[in-house]
C-alpha cells in the first residue's frame, strides 16, 4: 500500500512497489524518462508522458515509487 495526503492508503493490484529516489529525468517532447535509485548502486528507469510527469510533480531528489506490474513500470509518488 502506499499512503496517499489525508492518511488514506491508495491500494494498488501490483505485488511489486519499490520506493526509491529520484536520480535523472530527461524530458522530450512527448515522453519523460525517469530515473529511480531503489537501492545503493541499484537503478531503475521508467518512460512516462511528460504530462504525467509533469501532474506527479516529478523532480530529481524526490521520493517516488515504481509500480511494476507485468511487464510495464509505472511511476507514483505520496
Amino acid at each position: 500500500m502506499i499512503s496517499r495526503m489525508g492518511g488514506n492508503a491508495m491500494k494498488l493490484s501490483a505485488r511489486n512497489v519499490l520506493k526509491g529516489t529520484i536520480r535523472s529525468i530527461e524530458i522530450g517532447q512527448v515522453n519523460a524518462e525517469v530515473v529511480l535509485e531503489v537501492a545503493p548502486g541499484l537503478e531503475m528507469t521508467s518512460i512516462i508522458t511528460r504530462k504525467s510527469c509533469e501532474n506527479l510533480g516529478l523532480k530529481v531528489g524526490k521520493e517516488a515509487y515504481l509500480i511494476v506490474k507485468a511487464s510495464n513500470v509505472m511511476i507514483g509518488t505520496e
